[in-house]
């Protein structure tokens, strides 16, 4: 039975909650009133019985209840050893301009939870997952909290296809586009007057990972986005900026490298180096953490099959992005005037004599 004050949220506007309901349950679901039936299998009831009342039990600590929800709580309570879906989805990071921040899968929540028990920790995952809106939630939550005193949001100026020097204006004007994503999450989370004062005040900071060198942060929550674009170098660099009081998050996906000429990643070297460390987290979010459309978690999965498929090593489907723009430059064997190319044209050749 779903209470008059809960059954509007679990169902839905138009019954949209307990149509994804009955889509992605094995049992079927009646609702008469806020009477709700199930029939079927007894362990598709009792599966079924389980995701109603954790959606209940979300409506009734005040978490909005959305078709993707329904689904991530279906998922979430098939697994006996993972902590209840409410449990998860009604944790609060941050309550700002009339919404509430929470993560909305297990991995986020386990992401999140390790930011606040290491001093730094990797978010790795494909677009979609969260991993720098959630550390910049965390972030501004604790500047509000005074844990900190200012924010620190870096990127490497890679980016995927373009050239800084080739566009129009100043510096700041070729960077801001690039650091616009770091500014929109923080608009989300902010008044948007406030902002601008407080980059006045060096309180909060956005810019590119080479103003990192030379510094030591101290009392701050340093934000490193798109860590897949650094070398090994500039991460080393970057990490031993940590000063006193301070956390670093570091945040990337490794299938998305835009470093030319084949360089090595600093995001995949750094895991093979410092991976055991302690007060160091590696937190890997999946498709299954994807929070935008639903097909962006169809799309991640297709992608990631494809790249099981392929070959590994030198072939072009594994090669980074930059290279894949650019064929033949920093690959051996590549171009039209290598050995391979001149074997076959001979071979062709002598086939038409």
């Amino acid at each position: 039975m779903l209470e008059p004050d809960v059954a509007f949220a679990v169902l839905g506007t138009a019954d949209a909650n307990l149509r994804a309901l009955e889509d992605a349950l094995d049992a079927d679901v009646h609702v008469r009133g806020g009477q709700v039936t199930l029939t079927g299998a007894r362990d598709d009831v009792s599966h079924a019985a389980d995701v109603v009342n954790d959606l209940r039990r979300q409506a009734k600590r005040g978490v909005a209840i959305t078709p993707d929800s329904v689904l991530r709580s279906v998922d979430l309570t098939k697994d006996t050893a993972a902590p209840a879906a409410a449990d998860v989805m009604s944790a609060e990071i941050l309550r700002r301009r009339g919404k509430t921040i929470r993560p909305k899968t297990l991995g986020q929540k386990e992401y999140v939870d390790a930011i606040d028990s290491h001093t730094i920790v990797f978010g790795l995952g494909p677009a979609g997952t969260g991993k720098t809106y959630l550390a910049i939630a965390k972030a501004v939550a604790a500047l509000s909290a005074k844990e900190i005193d200012r924010i620190i949001l870096t990127r490497p100026a890679v980016e995927a296809g373009e050239r800084l020097g080739f566009l129009p204006g100043a510096l700041s004007d070729k960077i801001d586009p690039y650091m616009r994503p770091l500014y929109d999450a923080l608009h989300d989370m902010m008044d948007p007057e406030a902002i601008p004062k407080l980059m006045a005040a060096g309180v909060i900071e956005v810019a590119p990972l080479a103003y990192m060198r030379g510094r030591t942060l101290n009392d701050a929550f340093i934000i490193l986005d798109e860590a897949q674009n650094t070398t090994p170098e500039q991460m080393k660099m970057f990490l031993t900026r940590l000063g006193f009081g301070s956390k670093i998050v570091v945040t990337g996906d490794g299938s998305q490298v835009d470093l030319p000429g084949g360089q090595k990643s600093g995001l995949r070297v750094v895991q093979r180096i410092l991976d055991g460390v302690d007060d160091i987290h590696f937190s890997t979010l999946t498709s299954k953490d994807v929070v935008r459309h639903s097909l962006v978690s169809r799309i991640v999965e297709a992608y990631d099959a494809f790249d099981k498929r392929s070959a590994r090593g030198d072939d072009e489907d594994g090669a980074n992005r930059a290279e894949r723009r650019h064929p033949g430059q920093g690959r051996a064997g590549r171009g039209p005037g290598t050995r391979t190319e001149r074997e076959r044209q001979r071979q062709h050749g002598k086939g038409r004599n």
